[in-house]
């Protein structure tokens, strides 16, 4: 509907209404135009819509990724969305992600906590309604600006402009893009993962990620001891989220299944097989066992028996079961054809490193028999970057027999080594690793999960290092506010950013002439109009 429609209904919805002729149409026209979405489940079914066609074009040409920055509080990921139109004039294939990780560190009432599920289940669902009431305020605050700006135009009789700024109102492109939430591994059982699975997709999210990991046994997928499910337990899980989503009617929603056998050498269950070469056979078919015969059972074993013979997992003291070493890649085969064979829509696979060739192995197989199979991927801070791509080209340098005497494999991190040609070789594959993951390896969406953490954390030790330190206030001024203001960032007008002048909109339409609005002449945000 354009601006002038919404001008046109608000006035019907007006007119012959006893005591009503102070309410200005425009006004309420304005005030819809700012709060286009009205419920969660509104800003849920339009990001799934988005998520599916992003998803169809990938298909097509997979040079068309899509990417996301993990983001822990609302203002963090409205100035993510800001930031990206200001420099690239669009949100299109851009998300949010909300990770767990983050949640249970910086989001739980009991403090800083590991990766482990053990924070509030509804700080989840509570995150992802702060990100989208911040990014519906930069929604409010960008469209208050064009309304400023189309009355100046009408005030100074320039209908041309006016008219222009009319069409990029009509034209307006939301700061609300998808997010990508991070339900761990389900907080507890099939029910429960659905309660919360409603929670979440109520609070906005269109795309859910579930990971294959026992609830109560959950590590962070870059951490050792972790311990996986059988997969009719974990397509449970699959099923709820279907259901909450089918439930809520957003019939678009996503789920990304997350598998973590490739560093996941335990498991909590032995699986229930039917018959020999179902999907409970093949999961016990990984198990490390030893061939007995029926004299050396010994009491409290458990045995199965394959092909005629009977055989005795290793089990540990903590009553877990051991999986063979080296069947990592064909677990996480398994998992993920099985999860796109039964409801899911997008994998993850959880790895060590960031290889391409390692990523693109797996993901291969998976095509054979899904041809249209794709990743979401974590571009992880895990990952010692540097190192690990410094080691790949150094690799590549000695397989094709080239002279690397002049580097130590051992201490390529070295600042030693920066500006080197196998250096430069290394970033140049880092710059590129999206674009190229994406078109060799599958990978749909490529996100960082705990970007903000990092860099909230090194911006702050800069600014208390030179503010505590010689350089007093000039460590702010010259770093911050100076850097700011030369760089266009919206937030150094930090009275504005809050909603001061959506406040001063408001107290307009409501008391006319008698508003006492706070932007006026003696405003020291007007320093900063330059």
């Amino acid at each position: 509907m354009s601006y002038q429609d919404e001008i046109r209904q608000a006035a019907t919805a007006i007119e012959g209404k006893p005591g009503w002729q102070a309410i200005n149409a425009e006004s309420v026209a304005r005030m819809r135009v700012q709060n286009r979405f009205q419920s969660g489940l509104d800003i849920a079914r339009y990001t799934a819509a988005i998520m599916r066609r992003d998803m169809a074009a990938y298909d097509a040409d997979p040079g068309q990724y899509t990417q996301s920055l993990g983001c822990w509080h609302g203002f963090i990921g409205q100035q993510k969305l800001i930031s990206i139109k200001k420099h690239f004039g669009t949100t299109d294939k851009r998300y949010l992600y909300l990770s767990g990780w983050m949640v249970a560190a910086l989001r739980s009432e009991f403090g800083p906590l590991p990766d482990q599920s053990m924070h509030e289940k509804t700080s989840v669902s509570a995150l992802i309604e702060e990100l989208y009431t911040f990014l519906r305020q930069a929604d409010a605050r960008e469209l208050g600006g064009l309304f400023r700006d189309l009355d100046a135009a009408r005030a100074a009789g320039d209908a041309v402009k006016a008219k222009a700024i009319e069409n990029q109102i009509d034209n307006f492109q939301t700061h609300v893009v998808p997010i990508v939430a991070d339900i761990d591994a389900g907080f507890g059982n099939a029910e429960a993962t659905y309660l919360l699975a409603k929670k979440m997709i109520e609070a906005g999210a269109c795309a859910l990620q579930i990971e294959n990991q026992v609830s109560d046994e959950k590590q962070c997928g870059h951490q050792d001891g972790k311990v996986t499910v059988p997969h009719e337990d974990f397509l449970a899980k699959i099923r709820a989220i279907r259901y909450a989503f089918l439930e809520l009617g957003v019939e678009d929603g996503i789920i990304v299944a997350r598998t973590d056998s490739l560093g996941a050498g335990l498991t909590k269950q032995i699986a229930y097989s039917r018959e020999p070469g179902d999907i409970g056979d093949q999961y016990n078919s990984f198990l490390d066992c030893e061939e007995i015969d029926v004299t050396q059972v010994g009491n409290g074993d458990v045995v199965i028996s394959r092909d005629g013979k009977l055989l005795r997992p290793k089990r540990l003291p903590s009553n877990l079961f051991q999986f063979r070493a080296g069947s990592g890649e064909d677990r996480c085969v398994l998992d993920c054809i099985n999860s796109l064979q039964n409801g899911a829509d997008l994998l993850w696979i959880e790895t060590e490193k960031p290889h391409i060739g390692q990523i693109a192995g797996m993901v291969n197989r998976i095509r054979d028999v899904i041809p249209n199979a794709k990743l979401v991927y974590n571009n992880s801070p895990s990952f010692n970057w540097t190192l690990n791509f410094r080691q790949q080209v150094y690799d590549a340098m000695v397989a094709a027999g080239k002279d690397v005497s002049a580097y130590d494999r051992a201490r390529l991190m070295s600042v030693d080594y920066d500006g080197s040609a196998l250096a430069n070789e290394a970033d140049e594959r880092i710059r590129t690793f999206q674009r190229d993951a994406a078109r060799e390896a599958g990978i749909f969406h490529h996100l960082i999960t705990l970007p903000t953490y990092h860099t909230a954390a090194l911006s702050t030790d800069n600014l208390a290092k030179e503010y505590f330190g010689d350089q007093g206030m000039l460590g702010y001024v010259k770093n911050v506010q100076r850097a700011e203001i030369r760089q266009g960032i919206a937030c150094v007008k930090h009275q504005n950013m809050s909603g001061s002048d959506i406040g001063d909109d408001h107290k307009e339409y409501f008391a006319g002439e008698a508003a006492l609005k706070a932007g006026g002449a003696h405003n020291t945000m007007n320093q900063f109009a330059a």
